[in-house]
C-alpha cells in the first residue's frame, strides 16, 4: 500500500559526502520534484539540496498542483514552470501550464498564472534562451505551444502551435520533448508518433516558429524517440528511442539546423529484451551520456568517442526501485539522482568523474510517484 500523501516526501537518508565542511560554509539550493498526483502526491514537493555535502532535506509539498509532470526553472532563480499533465481542461481537449514564483523567504511556490496548454497530455516543456518564451509538447494533442512569458513570470497566451505533418496516414503525432539549440535559433522536438525529430526556426523576437529545411530527421522504423540532450561541444545530438531501447547520434549542423543520424547503440545489456527507456543526459564534462530503463530499472551508462560523438556501453546499474522515468545530475556532475516512480524513491549515485561510472546506490528520499527533478 502507498503511503498517505501527508507522510510522503520526507527525507529517509541524507548524502554524507563530506563531513569535513563546516556548516556555514556549505552553499544550498533547492530542488522541486514533479509528480503524478493522486492518493501518494497532491503536486510539487521541495528539498534543500547542498552543494557542498550533497544532502537533501524535505520542506514537504511547496506547491498543489495536478500531475506537474515536468517542471523547469528560470535562469535567475525566481520562477518555476510546470506542465499539468491532463486529458481534459476547462472542457477541452487540453492540459495546462502553470507558472509560480519561488517565495524568496521560504522557497515555497506560489502560483502566479495558468494558460491551457492547446493540446492534450503535455508532456514537457522548456524555455528558450532568452528566458522570455516557453515551448511546451503535448504528448496526446500531438502539437507544440510556444507561450510568452512576462518579466514577472506570467503565461500569456501561446504565440505559436505547430505540429509536425505525418507522411504516413497510419501514424499519429505524439509530442515527447522540446528544447533549444545553444544559439536559440531552432526549437527541436522529439515525436514518438512520428518517429522523428522535428526542427522548427525559431525567431525570438516573436516568439514564432516555423519548419525548417529540412524539418525533420527519421529514426528506424519502430524506434520512437522520446527525449534528447545537445552536448555541450554543440556538435552532436543524443536521441533516446523509447520503444527500441537506443540512443542514435546525430551530427547538429548550428548553421542549417539538420540533423545527420551517424550510428544507435542499445541501452539494455545483451539478452535484455524488456521494457522501455525513459531520460537521457550528457555529463558536463561531455566525455558520458546516460539513459534510463524501465523494466530493466537501471541507469545505461556510455562512453564518448572524443571524435565521432558515438556511445560505447559501460555498464547498466540497477537503481534500487522501480519505473526510473527520470534522473538528473546534479549541476557540478558529481551526483546522479534517479527517480523511481512506481517505488516511490529518490536513489544517488556518486559519478567517477574519470570513468563516468556510479557508485553504489543510496536512497535519500521518499516521495510519491516522483517523474521529474529541477535544480533552482
Amino acid at each position: 500500500m502507498r503511503l498517505a500523501a501527508s507522510a510522503l516526501c520526507l527525507l529517509t537518508i541524507a548524502i554524507v559526502l563530506d563531513t569535513s565542511t563546516p556548516v556555514a560554509a556549505r552553499k544550498q539550493r533547492v530542488v522541486y520534484i514533479g509528480t503524478y498526483t493522486g492518493e501518494a502526491s497532491k503536486g510539487i514537493y521541495g528539498f534543500k539540496f547542498d552543494d557542498s555535502s550533497g544532502a537533501l532535506t524535505s520542506m514537504g509539498l511547496v506547491a498543489e498542483t495536478p500531475s506537474p509532470s515536468f517542471l523547469t526553472a528560470s535562469a535567475n532563480g525566481k520562477f518555476v514552470f510546470a506542465v499539468n499533465e491532463l486529458q481534459s481542461f476547462n472542457g477541452a481537449a487540453s492540459g495546462s501550464v502553470t507558472s509560480f514564483a519561488i517565495e524568496p523567504a521560504t522557497d515555497k511556490l506560489t502560483e502566479l498564472s495558468v494558460q491551457p496548454s492547446r493540446g492534450a497530455g503535455p508532456c514537457h516543456l522548456a524555455l528558450d534562451r532568452t528566458g522570455r518564451y516557453l515551448a511546451v509538447a503535448n504528448y496526446s494533442g500531438g502539437n507544440y505551444a510556444v507561450f510568452p512569458v512576462g518579466g514577472d513570470g506570467r503565461l500569456q497566451p501561446p504565440t505559436t502551435v505547430v505540429a509536425g505533418e505525418p507522411t504516413d496516414t497510419a501514424a499519429k503525432a505524439l509530442g515527447h520533448m522540446v528544447g533549444f539549440d545553444a544559439q536559440n535559433k531552432f526549437l527541436v522536438t522529439a515525436d514518438k508518433g512520428l518517429n522523428r525529430m522535428l526542427v522548427f526556426r525559431f525567431d525570438p523576437a516573436k516568439g514564432s516558429v516555423t519548419p525548417n529545411q529540412p524539418a525533420f530527421a527519421t529514426l528506424p522504423p519502430g524506434s520512437g524517440p522520446r527525449h534528447f540532450a545537445f552536448h555541450p561541444n554543440g556538435k552532436w545530438v543524443f536521441t533516446i528511442a523509447e520503444q527500441a531501447a537506443t540512443i542514435t547520434t546525430f551530427n547538429w549542423d548550428q548553421k542549417t539546423g539538420s540533423l545527420t543520424a551517424v550510428g544507435s547503440v542499445p541501452t539494455r545489456p545483451a539478452g535484455v529484451t524488456t521494457g522501455s527507456t525513459a531520460e537521457i543526459a550528457v555529463h558536463p564534462n561531455g566525455r558520458f551520456v546516460y539513459g534510463s530503463n524501465r523494466g530493466h530499472d537501471s541507469i545505461a551508462v556510455f562512453r564518448l568517442d572524443a571524435q565521432s560523438g558515438l556511445p560505447s556501453f559501460a555498464d547498466a546499474v540497477h537503481t534500487h526501485g522501480r519505473t526510473p522515468r527520470f534522473f538528473t545530475l546534479s549541476p557540478d556532475g558529481r551526483l546522479l539522482f534517479a527517480l523511481n516512480e512506481d517505488s516511490d524513491s529518490i536513489v544517488a549515485f556518486d559519478v567517477d568523474a574519470a570513468s563516468g561510472a556510479l557508485g553504489a546506490a543510496r536512497t535519500v528520499a521518499s516521495c510519491g510517484s516522483p517523474v521529474c527533478m529541477v535544480f533552482a
